[in-house]
Formats: structure tokens, sequence, C-alpha cells
């Protein structure tokens, strides 16, 4: 029935800090972007490495939504990563604040989080395997 995962939507609260953070710090490649005059909202679409987008929004005045790690709906974005350590240290390096790395009791894959600039918590996960 499903193919994959075509896309995940974001709605930031700082529009250009957000688009800076996604294409210059984690460095998704822009696919198109767009200004809707009616509604005073730009729409970004970003490619993710190995298929799948990121829609980034800005919308006047939106309101907040939380998203502690436990609260009821999306939990987190999980971007598989081939060295997390060398991604981790890139992060850093743009003064990215990101937790310690742990292991997965479940699989023995390592991982970690930390945030984009509206404190959405970002996953990063180092496969064992490919999973197509």
């Amino acid at each position: 029935m499903f193919e994959g995962l075509h896309h995940v939507a974001l709605i930031a609260s700082d529009y250009d800090a957000s688009k800076r953070f996604y294409t210059k710090v984690l460095g998704l490649e822009v696919i198109a972007e767009t200004y809707r005059k009616e509604r005073g909202s730009w729409k970004l679409d970003l490619q993710v490495p190995g298929g799948g987008q990121l829609e980034l929004f800005s919308f006047p005045n939106p309101t907040e939504r939380p998203s502690r790690p436990e609260a009821c709906g999306l939990r987190h974005l999980a971007f598989r990563v081939s060295n997390l350590d060398a991604t981790v240290e890139h992060l850093r390096s743009h003064q990215v604040v990101v937790e310690d790395i742990r292991v997965d009791s479940l699989t023995g894959a390592k991982f970690t989080f930390f945030a984009d600039p509206d404190g959405l918590p970002l996953e990063l996960y180092q496969c064992l395997t490919v999973i197509n």
C-alpha cells in the first residue's frame, strides 16, 4: 500500500533561522522555495538524502505546540547517519548542543538527540544495516 515516506512538515517561529539551520547546518538541499502571498507564508521544500522531504513553513503568529519527547503527538524526527561521531562533531562546530551518545539496548545502534531552532527534538541514529 505505501511505497515510502514522502515528507514531514514543520512550522517555524523564525523562518530565516530555521531555513539557515536546515540548509547550512544540516546541509539539506533546497528543492523549491515559495512565498504564498494570500497566507503571508513561506514554504521551503528540502530534500532529505535517501528519499523523502522536509517541508518548512512560516505562518504569521503560529501557536506553540508541546514538543517534549513524551508529549502526545510527534515525538521526534530521526536522521539516519553512517558516522555518528563525525556528525556530532559537525553540529557542535556550529554551536548546536548535542546530548551524549547512547546505545539502543534493542538494536545496539548508537544514537543521540539535539534540537532545531524551535526546540523540536531531532535524533541522529547510526544504523548498523541499511533498511530499504
